[in-house]
């Protein structure tokens, strides 16, 4: 007898009082931990950014352009990469060359750009997660990996969510999907951590609030 053989002998004997019913088991998951408020749960995704080390700003959508425009100009940033979809005012204020997202760009391309500006789908709270989803406010996925700054715009509250079940809800699992909790990183059997390996190494988000200008012009 093969050991193929044998292993396969030992599942059928283990199998051999299983019920034939092929009815799926219930599992009764919690679809987020805790009872939170809007405000809460924005305030744990920015806590989480933190905590996985991502810079995060928090404005309103009034100020966005001149938050974003610092924040390249503080990086020293020339040029950045820039999503076919993304809304032009973002980068209106911005003093740096607007490199557009193109098929054809080198990896050797991608790599001198100085910084990324993406829109995201989703973002989870409980995870710190944030997910592209190749929309074109976020363009294809490698634009967001190799160049060495990321800055990630996240409309609150519309595009957060509690946890990881509620953001499955909002997806297409047919497109493209990067999930990014933090700025690139990775440790060896020493647990030496080394960033920008397979992605950036700085990660800096920024929380739109889009209510606080609506709250100012009722």
């Amino acid at each position: 007898m093969s050991s193929r053989e044998r292993i396969l002998g030992r599942v059928r004997r283990a199998l051999a009082d299983t019920p034939a019913d092929d009815t799926p088991i219930e599992r009764a998951y919690l679809r987020e931990h805790g009872d939170r408020g809007v405000e809460q749960t924005v305030e744990l995704l920015a806590e989480n950014l933190a905590d996985y080390r991502a810079i995060v700003h928090r404005c309103t959508s009034a100020d966005l352009p001149a938050t974003l425009a610092g924040m390249l100009a503080a990086r020293g940033a020339k040029t950045v990469l820039v999503p076919p979809g993304l809304e032009p005012a973002w980068l209106a204020d911005a003093d740096t060359e607007q490199v557009p997202d193109r098929a054809e760009s080198t990896p050797h391309e991608l790599d001198r750009i100085d910084s990324v500006v993406t829109a995201c789908a989703v973002a989870v709270a409980e995870t710190g997660t944030i997910v592209l989803d190749g929309g074109p406010d976020q363009g294809r996925r490698r634009i967001t990996l190799v160049p060495d700054h990321h800055i990630c715009v996240v409309r609150v509250p519309d595009q957060v969510v509690s946890s990881v079940p509620q953001a499955l809800e909002r997806l297409d699992p047919v497109r493209p999907l990067t999930w990014i909790s933090g700025p690139s990183a990775t440790s060896d059997i020493e647990l030496d951590r080394v960033e920008g390996v397979h992605g950036p190494r700085t990660l800096e988000v920024v929380l739109v609030d889009s209510q606080a200008r609506e709250d100012v012009n009722s």
